[in-house]
């Protein structure tokens, strides 16, 4: 601890290399769970998929056993906002899921999430998913400024708020936070814009960054189950999240396998490769 906070454990080089080797299992393992988010299938189903995609690279997942949690991925449907567990469930064509999962290699984690529609989409779900997405890589082109870490809430915040149209509420109970030789580190990531501007950003810094919108009231409550967390007002919900990496050169986005260029570059932002 450090004046009453924790402390920020900052990686090296080749540390942020492994962990960027267990984003691309990770990454390859989304491709597969979202490839299978069809019609008729189980939440379970996906899990499998994704836990599958793990256990041949040979990496281990972060979420199965965290605190008792059961299953490799979260699978979060509809009103459900975060920490869905897989099971029985059945998709239908129009849910909107969010599939939240990470991964292991060598004892360095990634954790990453993307929203998938099912089949055809409400025009307002997709809309959520596209501002939420497109809210984390502004979030992330702000953590490449080299500022402070409050600087990432305040872009996704001000990204949301000059959206057109109906207003999207930004989650604040659930934030992003610090990732390495642990899944959740220090620090917190906020997805919102406060008056705290967190830790200097500098070289070693490794975040998840996961803004979680919502079409209704940003209220939840969590279900008997411990885990699930729901919109109070069953308005369906999206998450989308990246982890990225700080170093000397620049920065990289670790669970992405072009390091984030597809949607930074847009932003005047140029990933570099970690030396």
């Amino acid at each position: 601890m450090a004046f009453g906070q924790p402390r920020i454990e900052y990686k090296t080089n080749a540390q942020m290399r492994t962990m960027h080797e267990a984003g691309l299992v990770l990454s390859r393992a989304l491709d597969a769970a979202v490839a299978a988010a069809v019609p008729g299938v189980t939440t379970k189903h996906l899990d499998d998929v994704f836990a599958a995609v793990l256990n041949q690279a040979g990496a281990k997942s972060n979420f199965l056993g965290y605190h008792g949690f059961p299953a490799t991925v979260c699978t979060s449907v509809n009103e459900e906002v975060v920490h869905g567990i897989p099971g029985s469930k059945v998709l239908k064509d129009g849910d909107i899921i969010s599939i939240d999962g990470g991964a292991i290699v060598d004892g360095w984690h990634s954790d990453s999430a993307r929203t998938v529609i099912v089949g055809n989409a409400d025009p307002e779900d997709q809309r959520l998913s596209d501002v939420t997405q497109a809210a984390m890589w502004h979030g992330i082109a702000a953590l490449a400024k080299r500022g402070h870490v409050g600087d990432v809430g305040a872009a996704i915040d001000d990204y949301v708020s000059s959206v057109p149209g109906k207003p999207l509420g930004i989650l604040e109970d659930y934030v992003g936070h610090g990732i390495g030789s642990e899944m959740h580190m220090a620090p917190d990531v906020l997805n919102y814009r406060t008056s705290h501007r967190g830790p200097k950003v500098k070289a070693g810094l490794c975040l998840a960054i996961e803004p979680m919108l919502v079409r209704g009231s940003i209220d939840t409550a969590v279900l008997s189950d411990d885990w699930t967390v729901v919109t109070t007002d069953g308005q369906r919900s999206c998450q989308w999240e990246h982890s990225v990496a700080v170093h000397d050169r620049g920065i990289w986005v670790l669970s992405a396998p072009d390091g984030g260029a597809e949607h930074l570059v847009p932003l005047g932002v140029t990933p570099v490769p970690i030396p």
